[in-house]
């Protein structure tokens, strides 16, 4: 019998990690060659993880709710092949192996419990795991920040000096709180909520994002009201026919990807040395279920009709709410909209959506007073809001960009933007 191992796989281009939300099979199960084995939470995309082997499970590692890195074992699986230095062996070599085993179960640190450990001054040594074999966990760090450390970990630290005291009182009175890192403890009646996989991901990409982006903003007012009444005389019928929505941001996606063929300057990315002008037109769009965002992608979408994008738009959206966006459904996208208006937000300045460019908000469609013509009108007005990285923008290119957008918004018409 051969053992071998099931590492964590890239679940998008840029996934780093991924957090092992359910385990579908148990030590001992029997599982053919592409059986889901667990389910995996990223911030992309919420996958099944198959088996590369077909083979009896023999040691799940990674442990539920445990983020790991790409690449990280998982978990053993036996297989039927020639014997390895991992395979079954007699129950008295097991018994004799057995400490040394769970030794090195114990100093198995996943990157989540050294990070931690890291930021709060904890030695690992002198931690009791709660996991299999004496592994430590993240509960276990966890429960040592929220408790304070041991005894055990607080006699190991040195006795300061005087000079030493003083050195570090000066330190203290000179370093800002948040470079100083102090742990924050929750006080009686608060409520403890655990940072999952997909919520830590998204703050280290966002903290990425506003590290590295130099983010500029600008915003423009946009008369949508011919684009409301074209949509309103359409839409019943387009449902009836289609079996989905005809929805304004379909309208909105068509515009930009229009304007980016015009501008392909905010189609680009920062890539150290050079900037990397990408040829496709791939729209990602924040799509919402529960408390949970994903930023699936419309491929191509200079390439589609209105009716093809209010498709995409409506497949990606059940796929959100049903947990079956793919790897595919979350890659390459190039530029980012993001349909505000939607929770009624009238002005925005959105997260850059890393490595990407730029992104642009759109908020609520408002119904206001405008004057035309020396006379008051009652017009539909919608703002956009641009955020741009200003390594590779500047106020000219992204002007004439948001120019473009509004301009098509405002003379949309059958004749200028048929549906089909």
């Amino acid at each position: 019998m051969t053992v071998q191992r099931i590492n964590m796989p890239q679940l998008g281009e840029s996934v780093t990690e991924g957090t092992v939300s359910n385990w579908l099979v148990q030590v001992g199960d029997y599982v053919e060659k592409y059986d889901a084995i667990a389910e995996v939470m990223t911030d992309k995309v919420n996958a099944e993880v198959p088996s590369s082997y077909t083979g009896v499970i023999k040691e799940l590692i990674a442990e539920e709710g445990e983020t790991i890195e790409v690449g990280q074992l998982m978990c053993y699986i036996e297989m039927e092949g020639e014997e390895t230095e991992q395979s079954t062996s007699s129950p008295v070599a097991e018994s004799k192996d057995k400490p040394s085993v769970d030794q090195n179960m114990k100093s198995r640190y996943s990157p989540v419990v050294m990070r931690l450990a890291g930021e709060h001054q904890i030695d690992l040594n002198t931690v009791t795991g709660s996991g299999k074999g004496g592994r430590i966990t993240r509960k276990d760090i966890e429960k040592i920040i929220a408790t304070g450390p041991t005894a055990s970990a607080e006699k190991t630290e040195p006795p300061a000096t005087p000079e030493s005291k003083e050195e570090q009182e000066e330190i203290e009175e000179f370093t800002p709180p948040i470079i100083r890192r102090q742990p924050v403890k929750a006080k009686p009646g608060d409520r403890e909520i655990p940072v999952t996989g997909l919520r830590r991901t998204i703050a280290q990409n966002m903290v990425r994002s506003k590290t590295e982006i130099p983010h500029a903003w600008m915003m423009i007012e946009v008369d949508v009201t011919n684009l409301v009444a074209y949509r309103n005389a359409e839409k019943d019928k387009f449902k009836e026919n289609e079996g989905y929505n005809l929805s304004y941001f379909a309208f909105f996606l068509n515009a930009v990807a229009k304007a980016l063929k015009k501008f392909p300057e905010l189609n680009s990315c920062w890539a150290g040395d050079k900037i990397i002008q990408r040829n496709e037109i791939n729209l990602s769009i924040a799509v919402a279920h529960g408390h949970e965002l994903y930023v699936p992608v419309i491929k191509n979408v200079d390439e589609k009709s209105i009716k093809g994008i209010a498709k995409e738009i409506a497949q990606l959206s059940n796929k959100a709410r049903t947990g079956t966006l793919t790897k595919d459904d979350m890659e390459d996208g190039t530029f980012t909209v993001n349909n505000t208006g939607s929770f009624g937000s009238v002005e925005s300045m959105g997260v850059i959506n890393y490595p990407q460019s730029a992104i642009l908000q759109v908020e609520s469609i408002v119904k206001r007073p405008v004057i035309i013509d020396d006379m008051f009108a009652a017009r539909d007005m919608v703002n956009l809001c641009l955020s741009l990285d200003h390594r590779v923008l500047d106020g000219v290119i992204c002007g004439a960009f948001m120019s473009h957008v509004k301009a098509i918004l405002e003379n949309i018409s059958s004749e200028t933007t048929p549906i089909y």
